[in-house]
């Protein structure tokens, strides 16, 4: 039987999550500049969410990590701004509603932070990932919001929390 967790980041935690979404992100061809591939805290993922208004979940599944996602306020954006960041799984994690778990775990505690609105970005081609948030309740906007330094990522998307 699998063991299924999601818990928040720790600071041993960061070169397996650095892994997961490195991985994915080259599985799905991602440009590597312009995206989450160039981000300078995706080496130290537990100290750049430890911070204020900021969470970052990992899926473990049998003790492994498999994926994660995380809250940050949403960089030059309205304080009741979160963004939805690094929401990435390892195939053997994807299709098992793992993801809108995820998703729902993030939204309670960015609603607990007092956010009132969360937005996202993705990639044209990431059909599924844009499924998934749909089904939560994401909509797609016709511009960005903020400045998250994704120019790479022409998809935004935002949901009331």
């Amino acid at each position: 039987m699998q063991t299924i967790t999601i818990r928040e980041i720790k600071q041993n935690d960061n070169p397996a999550v650095a892994k997961v979404i490195r991985d994915v992100l080259i599985e799905h061809d991602v440009p590597r500049v312009g995206t989450a591939y160039a981000d300078p805290e995706l080496d130290a993922m537990f100290e750049a969410y430890n911070n204020p208004g900021s969470v970052y979940f990992v899926l473990e599944k049998d003790d492994k990590i498999v994926g994660g996602a995380g809250i940050a306020p949403l960089q030059k954006g309205h304080e009741s701004v979160c963004e939805l960041q690094k929401m990435y799984f390892l195939l053997e994690a994807r299709g098992r509603g793992l993801g809108s778990l995820l998703i729902e775990k993030c939204l309670l505690a960015a609603k607990e932070m007092g956010y009132k609105k969360c937005y996202l970005e993705t990639m044209p081609y990431m059909q599924n990932a844009q499924r998934l948030y749909l089904r939560t309740g994401f909509t797609y906007l016709k511009e960005p919001m903020g400045n998250t330094g994704h120019g790479a990522s022409p998809v935004w998307m935002l949901k009331d929390i």
